[in-house]
């Protein structure tokens, strides 16, 4: 069976006429759920409007394609909530949804990824769908809808997984703990008002 998180990345030409897309284009997003997971297509302005889709789409979306900035180059790698999210994404553990939630909301926070979509599924599973403003890939990631009571444990788990793997000199590493621990402390506050609000984005 699919897991429920998942991440799906923007295609570079539109899948209906197979044009690239330029800088700065529209396109228009549809997500499909299936028997083996999501499915994302992108199409330009004239392929979506004339488009006949076998289905209704789980989530539909407009964007506009951007070509990726070159990648800052880095003599030190280090651990960030982006990079944390995509390595819990990549294992099959649902133990990590708490904090794949709360990473998301941090990326969400400092305006990294956006929220695109929220979907309720037959099973009660709440699907926020966001869409990292770089790269355009689409981040599937449930919404555990936190207990108030949960928050500190989730949130002391985030600043443990955070801080594992950071190597770097003092000052950077006090830098990165300042950055990350005001973005945690919002996203834990808005983690809260969704626990007492369900309707909360």
């Amino acid at each position: 069976m699919a897991q429920d998180w998942d991440i799906k990345t923007r295609c570079d030409v539109c899948q209906g006429c197979e044009t690239p897309f330029q800088d700065m284009e529209p396109y228009f997003s549809a997500l499909m759920r299936s028997e083996d997971g999501y499915v994302r297509r992108d199409y330009c302005a004239k392929c979506w409007e004339s488009k006949n889709m076998d289905s209704v789409p789980y989530s539909s979306w407009q964007g506009t394609f951007r070509f990726p900035p070159p990648e800052p180059e880095e003599a030190l790698k280090k651990e960030t909530a982006e990079s944390l999210l995509r390595k819990l994404m990549a294992e099959d553990d649902k133990t990590n949804i708490n904090v794949m939630y709360i990473l998301a909301v941090m990326l969400e926070r400092k305006r990294m990824l956006i929220e695109k979509d929220v979907q309720t599924r037959e099973d009660g599973i709440m699907i926020r769908v966001y869409e990292h403003r770089r790269t355009g890939e689409t981040f599937l990631v449930p919404d555990p809808r936190l207990q108030l009571d949960k928050l500190e444990e989730v949130q002391n788990q985030v600043i443990t997984l955070l801080g594992a793997d950071n190597r770097n000199t003092a000052e950077t590493k006090n830098d990165n703990e300042t950055a990350d621990s005001t973005l945690l402390t919002a996203a834990i506050s808005n983690a809260g008002k969704t626990a007492q609000n369900p309707n909360v984005s």
